[in-house]
């Protein structure tokens, strides 16, 4: 059974946002349930900082044994930060997800946009828990 967190929205791509106490900067990564079904992640290929999104434009791929995936940008902004450490080490991407794991921090340029995602009830009857 996948890790769902309750203070999560989610895509039905299998992205996950989190807010961070920065205001309007949010955490983006893949779920618990995307990363089991990949198996061992190999590569992450990540944007730039100050690169901008439309809603659900790729925003990078994610390299697995099993296969390459692109990754979407649940909503519109602009990349803050780029998780590095994943860059070096993307089996961070399988071991944790939603904690070391993270991709990116965007700063949202459409906050309504949050509120059109997956809450947690919503993505798990997605994935059949």
């Amino acid at each position: 059974m996948s890790k769902i967190p309750d203070d999560n929205v989610y895509t039905e791509e299998h992205e996950y946002l989190h807010e961070t106490d920065q205001k309007g900067v949010v955490t983006i990564g893949i779920t618990d349930y995307a990363q089991g079904e990949l198996g061992d992640v190999v590569y992450v290929d990540l944007p730039a900082v100050g690169t901008k999104f439309d809603k659900m434009e790729p925003f990078g791929t994610i390299e697995a044994v099993k296969a390459v995936s692109e990754l979407f940008c649940p909503v519109a902004g602009e990349v803050v930060e780029v998780n590095t450490a994943i860059e070096g080490d993307p089996s961070v991407v399988n071991k944790d997800p939603y904690g070391g794991g993270w991709m990116i921090k965007l700063k949202v340029r459409k906050p309504a946009e949050i509120e059109e995602l997956l809450g947690p009830a919503e993505y798990a009857s997605h994935i059949g828990q």
